[in-house]
């Protein structure tokens, strides 16, 4: 981070959102596996997040349905598992993942056998590693119930700048608290706060030339509570570098 701290500012109101918030009670859904034994195939995703291993989130990760995906604003979201009423193949105990890809709807498939994902369906997709920890691998699809959490991460959140002049590309990761992030700005050291466009996933964009600038951000989640990190990325920076900054408590 920037030699400049960073301010947490708790806004009140509660954006908008497809999913339950926090304090809500559990919600009944279901839940498959894909990606593989060592989750590979979880790569990558409709988030933007690349290698999940090397970003944090590891195998601990879902790819949700249309109804809980909310067009990739619940991306870097949190949720509590657990397999229920389902005792041949229930595991005790609950898991927390990570939102970090999208599980298209199949309208070939009937909702009740093979399109799981279509709408209005609230269904995880879960990685391999972390579905065999609340199910047994041959159960394939089972009854779950489901809650919104507190994501709980390691260090500061994280910015990496893509693109190339006039067309800033952040990928913002690691984010705590509510973990989505609903509306980002950024702002030069030689300008002032300039609202970014989200342009997939949690890839957030805008169009201005700030190479030479020390690079400050804001970031809002789905609860509104903001953290502006102050000089996250110095006047040096480069494209393919990624910055640290503060961070949700």
């Amino acid at each position: 981070m920037g030699p400049v701290g960073f301010l947490v500012m708790a806004l009140l109101g509660v954006m908008a959102s497809s999913v339950s918030g926090y304090g809500g009670g559990w919600v009944n859904a279901h839940a498959t596996f894909y990606g593989g034994g060592d989750a590979s195939g979880t790569m990558g995703g409709a988030c933007g997040y690349g290698n999940l291993y090397s970003q944090g989130y590891g195998t601990n990760t879902a790819a949700l349905s249309t109804a809980l995906f909310n067009n990739g604003l619940s991306c870097g979201s949190c949720f509590e598992i657990r397999c229920e009423n389902d005792g041949k193949w229930c595991l005790p105990g609950s898991i927390v993942v990570t939102a970090t890809n999208f599980c298209p709807p199949n309208n070939a498939l009937p909702n009740n056998n093979g399109g799981w994902c279509n709408p209005p369906l609230q269904h995880f997709d879960l990685a391999q590693p972390v579905f065999q920890r609340i199910a047994q691998y041959r159960a394939g699809i089972v009854p779950v119930s489901y809650r919104r959490v507190p994501c709980m991460r390691r260090g500061g959140i994280r910015f990496t700048i893509n693109g190339h002049s006039y067309f800033n590309l952040v990928l913002i990761t690691n984010v705590g608290g509510a973990g989505d992030v609903h509306s980002a700005a950024i702002k030069g050291s030689r300008t002032g706060w300039q609202a970014m466009s989200r342009n997939w996933g949690q890839n957030w964009q805008s169009n201005s030339y700030l190479n030479g600038q020390a690079l400050s951000f804001k970031v809002t989640t789905s609860d509104g509570r903001t953290v502006v990190s102050y000089n996250a990325a110095p006047s040096g920076w480069s494209f393919g570098q990624t910055f640290t900054g503060g961070q949700f408590r």
